[in-house]
């Protein structure tokens, strides 16, 4: 009796039908026609004995089965790249490509630096990068669109492995004025004043966690999108926030009169790792890059 199974450019068309709920914007994600997409997922459809996905004029949805079956081909179609990276880790390390996911939080202040250095120290690595907030890196991560991630600690990333690469102290930062303390404890700050950045972006649990007071995220008044725009409403008085140390070190606080103070508390710091799925046949390339990233911190 002769099997036929699934292939993985199926597979492909239907991962891609998921993440962009449109079939055009799938077709061309995935540099194929709409027809070869459509035709590839029914074909799939139809060796499987069940549908996938209900088609209306304006609404793709994925069965319950549709899901499951994407679940399982993000792990299938990750797997498959790691047979490539078995024969790429076997030889010359740091060469061919390397997809890392960068949260905001750290991309404009460390990549800068980081780029020229990686270039210069491994000119046959192409380092792809991709700036997203946490929750959709480790998805990313896990999905097999990324091979490592940038991360700050503490956050739940599911089953991975990671090396530390250094503490990033969080600042308290105020609009300039008189008699502001030379250290802050979580006790003098007031939650009403605090500016915190919207859900989703693990700096905000931060705060909260290095505060050790989560009613401070009830009391917020004002919410940023971003690390600059928070530091312009604190600029304009409009209240105060913390940043981290690498931000500032980079620049972030030109041409503002803002002034930073240090945060004195249990845990003042959150830690900057370089984190990867678990049994990843690239592990010796992730240390190695690691390595460049403690080395260029202990520069600045």
């Amino acid at each position: 009796m002769i099997s036929y199974l699934p292939t993985l450019k199926q597979l492909q068309y239907l991962v891609a039908l998921h993440e962009h709920c449109h079939f055009g914007n799938a077709a061309k994600a995935c540099f194929v026609t709409q027809s070869t997409l459509s035709a590839g997922i029914r074909e799939l459809e139809t060796l499987l004995g069940i549908t996938l996905v209900e088609r209306t004029r304006r609404v793709v949805r994925f069965t319950t089965l549709g899901n499951q079956m994407v679940e399982k081909a993000h792990r299938i179609l990750r797997e498959s790249e790691e047979l490539t990276d078995i024969a790429r880790s076997a030889g010359k390390p740091m060469m061919g490509e390397m997809r890392m996911s960068v949260i905001p939080t750290i991309a404009p202040f460390l990549l800068p630096k980081l780029l020229p250095a990686i270039r210069q120290e491994y000119p046959n690595l192409k380092l792809y990068l991709r700036e997203e907030p946490s929750t959709d890196a480790c998805a990313s991560l896990h999905h097999g669109d990324a091979d490592c991630v940038l991360l700050a600690l503490p956050y739940g990333c599911g089953d991975i492995e990671s090396a530390e690469l250094f503490d990033d102290n969080l600042l308290v930062a105020f609009p300039n004025g008189d008699n502001i303390p030379d250290h802050i404890t979580p006790q003098m700050i007031d939650p009403e004043k605090l500016l915190l950045l919207v859900d989703g972006h693990c700096l905000k649990d931060h705060i909260l966690s290095a505060c050790n007071r989560p009613d401070m995220g009830n009391n917020s008044t004002m919410l940023g999108t971003s690390l600059h725009t928070l530091v312009q409403l604190v600029d304009n008085d409009l209240g105060i926030t913390m940043i981290p140390e690498m931000a500032v070190d980079a620049g972030i606080l030109k041409d503002t009169d803002i002034i930073t103070r240090p945060l004195v508390a249990d845990n003042p710091a959150r830690q900057i790792v370089l984190v990867w799925r678990t049994n990843s046949p690239r592990k010796k390339e992730f240390l190695l890059l690691a390595e460049e990233l403690r080395k260029l911190k202990s520069t600045v």
